[in-house]
């Protein structure tokens, strides 16, 4: 079945919960053992003491460590990336963090990609530093070559264990191609160090590309986005191979972030209508992208739809790794900060609220919102100006949306 049938079942036994139709929250700290020998065997498991066995499975134990919703949750996430194993966190900078902990340590090298999430550009440009690991970068469309190069330059090459990616971009919705990233963890991998590739997914969400297909080694959301997709709830996951996630789900169990029972109830409850949510976010999307093209205020539109064969490499990347234009634009208007606020304060249906992936449109500053902390030449280097504002496109009728956005900017025209 496909995985949107099998969201609605998959991984729970209504038998087991008194016949409930839908998993109940499992909200309980501790799990009873039914003996001291059957406590003694999961525990052996669980802290990695002894292989777990063909067809025994891990029992419950204490809710940091596993849950029945997180453990349904988990694997009905499994389904869209095709993933070995998940792990669902608090929020999605907890699963970022994590990650960046676990296969980083004091003299690694981590390189990244530009631009990323402000968050996740303050933890790795401010505070990895500080733990003595060194970091180095690379922008859209330098060539495997060139990446190659900077890695080299930074006099640490020997020591690169983790690549870590965004794309699409947030704010710019640029694109790296994941298939020549993994070439260059290759490039620098021995068979004493296996260069780890991480991408966030978080603007295509589990539907719209699979980073895990394209050679990633690890795919990280912000399931508080598209997943969870109603503004109700902050949560992260981290998928990948059985290997990889043993070490990811043995860290956070000693960092104590993973989500609570009631998050992993929100999310399977999200899930649910994932697909249908998504399916309706697209088309939204590029129908406020065509309204948008020819608006009189607007300067420039960073939309997937928008790039064409003349794009060359980065639209061959979009057609091989993306399935969909997505629902996420920026746009920059044709004006100053000072007009951008009018119109964003102009806005009526569409909400002026950071976040993405939910059922309602929002619209935030990037530049002194999101991605306010990015040092400053670093964001006039990669486009995210004052002029700026970025847009989730929700499940509202676009006509609505189309109204809105046309009345908003009515104020600079």
């Amino acid at each position: 079945m496909k995985p949107e049938s099998l969201m609605m079942s998959y991984g729970y036994k209504p038998h087991l919960s008194e016949g409930a139709i839908k998993c109940p929250i499992f909200q309980t700290s501790t799990f009873v053992f039914k003996s001291a020998e059957e406590g003694k065997s999961f525990f052996e498991v669980a802290y990695g003491l002894r292989e777990q066995k063909v067809g025994e499975e891990l029992g419950l134990i204490y809710s940091r460590i596993n849950n029945p919703d997180l453990e349904i949750l988990e694997n009905r996430l499994t389904l869209w990336d095709e993933a070995e194993e998940a792990a669902v966190f608090e929020s999605g900078m907890a699963a970022i963090s994590t990650v960046l902990l676990e296969f980083l340590k004091p003299g690694d090298l981590v390189l990244t990609s530009n631009p990323l999430y402000g968050g996740t550009d303050h933890f790795i440009s401010k505070i990895l530093p500080n733990f003595g690991i060194h970091v180095a970068s690379f922008k859209v469309g330098q060539s495997k070559e060139e990446v190659i190069k900077i890695v080299e330059e930074t006099g640490f090459a020997k020591n690169l264990k983790l690549i870590f990616i965004e794309t699409p971009a947030n704010p710019t919705n640029d694109l790296i191609d994941i298939k020549d990233t993994k070439e260059v963890a290759k490039y620098f991998s021995t068979p004493d160090n296996e260069i780890v590739l991480a991408v966030d997914n978080t603007y295509m969400g589990p539907l719209w590309q699979h980073p895990l297909k394209l050679g990633a080694d690890l795919v990280l959301y912000s399931a508080t986005k598209y997943i969870g997709g109603h503004s109700d709830v902050i949560a992260g996951a981290c998928l990948g191979s059985n290997r990889l996630m043993k070490r990811v789900k043995g860290l956070r169990t000693f960092l104590g972030n993973m989500a609570s029972p009631n998050t992993g109830w929100l999310l399977m409850r999200s899930l649910e209508t994932l697909k249908v949510r998504m399916d309706a976010q697209a088309i939204n999307a590029n129908k406020v992208a065509e309204f948008l093209n020819q608006h009189p205020a607007i300067e420039k539109v960073y939309f997937l739809g928008n790039l064409t064969p003349k794009d060359g490499h980065i639209y061959e990347t979009k057609m091989s790794q993306c399935l969909s234009n997505g629902a996420m634009i920026s746009f920059d208007i044709k004006g100053l900060e000072e007009d951008s606020f009018k119109v964003l304060n102009k806005l009526k249906l569409i909400k002026l609220a950071v976040s993405l992936g939910s059922t309602e449109s929002l619209a935030e500053h990037p530049a002194t919102m999101t991605h306010a902390d990015v040092d400053l030449e670093l964001r006039k280097e990669l486009g995210i100006s004052e002029k700026m504002i970025r847009l989730s496109v929700g499940v509202e009728n676009y006509e609505d949306i189309i109204y809105d956005l046309n009345q908003a900017l009515s104020v600079i025209v």
